[in-house]
């Protein structure tokens, strides 16, 4: 295993993760960084740049230690990553640890006892329901103008919105996976959901059907595509949204800020949590309850209908 080329490992890893455990291609790409950033930090430990040709036995990987670990993710924090940043980061470096000793690369799990750092437990920033109105309308106004991207960025913003979607969940969607007023969605760990496609995103969706033929290059079944014709790219649709709401006066808004406030509004018209956990796609109930908080006016109309000594 010593003369093995790194760039060998992590290709072998990423098919692991890509093909074995069915992982979001967002997922994949972050693991592999994430085991990426941590080789080339013990590169610049022993004096070695990683090359194509640098193998596992010029970086020592075969005693790899808990202490090199602890050691990098000091690094990062040093460099100013955050907590939830740092969570994530020890979480990929867990699963390529585990899959480095499974493969006989090292002598042992090198981080089966990394503790990981508390993740940060703020919320997204949450629009009203009148600003998400104001932001959605906005960006409809602007594809008044016939432009097919603003078109898309119009279709893309509504969905994101009516369907509380993940934005690896919204570049990854096919056109095979839109079905009249519902949507087929693969989360994390390729899970299937199926979620409602409000009337607004149907309409902005529909114009953009009409116009996604001017983006084509080669044939592609990817339903939202970027301005060279491939899949759009989750980081230019950041992009967007963030100038989009910045020129709707909503402030600053993210993607993953659509999706917590879709479910935050829901639970404010008086949705279950249960449903509210099927439709954002989770897992586990108690995910559900931190993606998810009540607003002060339903605390307190719930408060003085049901308690007793309101």
């Amino acid at each position: 295993m010593s003369s093995l080329a790194l760039i060998s490992l992590l290709d072998a890893y990423r098919r692991e993760l890509s093909v074995r455990r069915g992982l979001s291609d967002h997922t994949v790409s972050g693991y592999v960084s994430d085991a990426r950033g941590l080789l080339t930090y013990l590169g610049s430990l022993v004096g070695t740049e990683i090359t194509e040709e640098t193998t596992v036995g010029d970086l020592g990987l075969e005693t790899l230690e808990l202490d090199d670990l602890r050691s990098w993710l000091g690094s990062q924090q040093r460099t100013g990553s955050s907590r939830s940043s740092l969570a994530r980061r020890s979480a990929a470096i867990k699963s390529f640890t585990a899959w480095l000793a499974q493969c006989g690369v090292t002598e042992k799990d090198a981080g089966l006892r990394l503790a990981s750092p508390a993740p940060d437990s703020r919320l997204p920033h949450v629009l009203s329901q009148d600003d998400a109105a104001r932001l959605l309308n906005y960006s409809k106004d602007v594809a008044e103008s016939g432009d097919k991207s603003k078109i898309r960025n119009w279709a893309a913003c509504e969905m994101l919105y009516s369907s509380a979607l993940r934005i690896s969940e919204l570049t990854g969607l096919n056109t095979a996976d839109i079905d009249g007023d519902t949507v087929r969605v693969f989360g994390k760990g390729r899970t299937e959901r199926i979620v409602p496609l409000g009337i607004p995103a149907q309409e902005a969706l529909g114009k953009y059907m009409e116009v996604r033929h001017l983006f084509l290059v080669d044939r592609t079944d990817a339903l939202f595509l970027g301005d060279r014709g491939g899949r759009l790219d989750p980081r230019t649709l950041r992009g967007i949204l963030h100038r989009l709401s910045s020129a709707a006066g909503v402030g600053d808004t993210a993607p993953h800020d659509l999706r917590h406030s879709a479910a935050t509004h829901m639970l404010e018209g008086g949705s279950d949590l249960r449903t509210v956990q099927e439709f954002l796609g989770h897992s586990s109930l108690g995910t559900t309850q931190r993606y998810t908080h009540v607003s002060p006016d339903r605390l307190r109309k719930a408060f003085g209908q049901a308690h007793p000594r309101a």
